[in-house]
């Protein structure tokens, strides 16, 4: 089925039924083997990006797949993404770089042409890589996006690829979703379906068998295996914002930190350090919910930066910032959050909606302008808060050019990469990943008020979470006959 100079699509009934989660696995699973793999996913949707060495933008998925295959990320692993600003429109971004932006029914002709840049990206992948695995978009049940698709089997036929498919068990009907999905295929579709993965089942799997059985007569397609609830495990989200917090130590010195959802956040997984601290209480605050009382306020970035400014008002959260400091808080701004935070906004170009120009929230001496060209670098230097430094890294996606006057709390070179106001209260920066440095996290958390701050290691706890996730899929998958054409099998 699947050989090391060839590839494997992993499908899914649904979206967030586990395609990336599976993908991340098996790229360790293959990996550990001594199998050069590499991730791809030809079309992905979602407002967590990451920039790649050579200054490209893919999903954030993708580059943490990469991360479980040991390997640096390429614009190639996910040559189209689509960042949406509106219900109806989103950014088009081919190959690392954003191209236009255009409505639904835009996009859909746009496909005809994006397939060329998909095929150009997997073929150099499949020439540099032993084994690429391809993490298929929402469903391939969905017959209304059939015409041109560039992201399930529109791609798998073009290609000419096998194909398995993920349900998750535990939000119910996972048979009816695995039959009913086969049943929307064509027949060449159905017969490059190599089988299925049960994913996040609970309790005794004898209980399932007979479910099984049948599921095999009815499709002849085999069950590849049954993968159980993992919990605990610190994986990067590809769009949903995963609030689950397992590790919070109640004995000890807690510090309580609040994130405004806005409409159109972007990058949540930088606060996946916060998530996993276990002397952080993370609490994401849903539209229209007031701020509760907390030591720390952080304002997200976004994709629709006036529009989102405007929301937050509307939702009462400017007011609730305001008391928030005047009675002790502190509050960060990332990214679109600096640029609210500031004094005024301006889209001249209506970049990112109809509202050209919006005044700020006031705090930082600061004026941003959206320009058309995107900001996309890795950075790296130092953090300086209350006199102590620390060493940070981080990346920057933007297409908003700040002035401001004032202190820079993020020292890197030239360029406006931050402000911290004269009360030492709200601080701004540009840098997406700013918590996941350790050090910085520490210093950050202690300004905000947390002392005895323990420490804690992002990378490392990424790490050991997909050597978990490799070891559960090498226990419940049938490896055996997934890869049995493959070298190590």
């Amino acid at each position: 089925m699947l050989s090391t100079s060839k590839a494997l699509m992993v499908q899914g009934t649904a979206s967030d039924a586990g395609k990336s989660v599976v993908v991340a696995g098996l790229c360790r699973v293959l990996s550990r083997r001594g199998v050069k793999v590499a991730p791809f996913k030809p079309q992905n949707m979602a407002l967590n990006s990451a920039v790649t060495e050579d200054g490209g933008e893919i999903g954030r998925a993708q580059a943490f797949q990469a991360f479980a295959c040991g390997i640096e990320p390429t614009v190639h692993m996910n040559p189209i993404l689509l960042k949406p600003s509106t219900d109806c429109a989103a950014q088009v971004i081919v190959q690392g770089k954003a191209v236009d932006a255009m409505n639904t029914i835009g996009f859909q002709s746009y496909k005809t042409f994006a397939m060329t840049p998909v095929l150009e990206s997997f073929e150099r992948l499949i020439s540099e890589y032993d084994c690429v695995l391809i993490e298929g978009a929402g469903s391939p049940a969905e017959v209304n996006l059939r015409e041109n698709d560039i992201a399930n089997m529109g791609f798998a036929e073009e290609a000419d690829v096998p194909v398995i498919i993920v349900a998750d068990i535990d939000r119910g009907g996972v048979f009816a979703h695995l039959v009913g999905t086969l049943d929307c295929l064509s027949q060449s579709e159905r017969d490059r379906v190599v089988g299925f993965v049960i994913n996040r089942f609970r309790g005794d799997v004898s209980l399932l068998e007979p479910g099984l059985d049948w599921l095999e007569e009815k499709t002849g397609k085999r069950v590849l295996g049954v993968v159980p609830y993992l919990q605990g495990l610190m994986l990067d989200a590809e769009d949903a914002i995963d609030t689950k917090q397992e590790n919070i130590d109640p004995s000890k010195n807690v510090l309580n930190v609040a994130v405004p959802v806005l409409p159109r956040i972007s990058n949540h997984t930088d606060f996946d350090a916060l998530r996993a601290h276990p002397q952080v209480n993370l609490q994401y605050v849903a539209p229209g919910k007031p701020i509760p009382p907390c030591d720390l306020i952080v304002v997200p970035g976004s994709k629709s930066v006036i529009s989102d400014l405007t929301s937050l008002r509307e939702f009462g959260w400017g007011a609730q910032i305001q008391k928030h400091l005047r009675y002790g808080g502190k509050v960060v701004g990332i990214c679109g959050g600096y640029q609210m935070l500031g004094k005024h906004i301006y889209d001249p170009l209506g970049l990112e909606g109809n509202q050209l120009d919006a005044a700020g929230l006031g705090y930082l001496e600061a004026t941003t302008v959206i320009e058309k060209e995107k900001v996309l670098t890795k950075k790296s230097g130092q953090l300086h808060l209350n006199g102590k430094v620390s060493e940070v890294t981080g990346y920057e996606i933007h297409m908003g050019v700040t002035t401001s006057k004032g202190v820079n709390p993020v020292a890197c070179g030239e360029g406006d990469n931050g402000l911290i106001n004269t009360d030492n209260n709200v601080f701004g920066t540009y840098w997406h990943g700013l918590f996941d440095h350790p050090q910085a996290l520490a210093l950050i958390l202690e300004w905000a008020g947390l002392n005895g701050e323990k420490g804690i290691d992002l990378i490392k706890e990424k790490q050991h979470s997909i050597d978990a996730l490799a070891d559960a899929l090498e226990e419940h998958l049938d490896l055996a006959l997934l890869f049995q054409n493959t070298a190590e099998s």
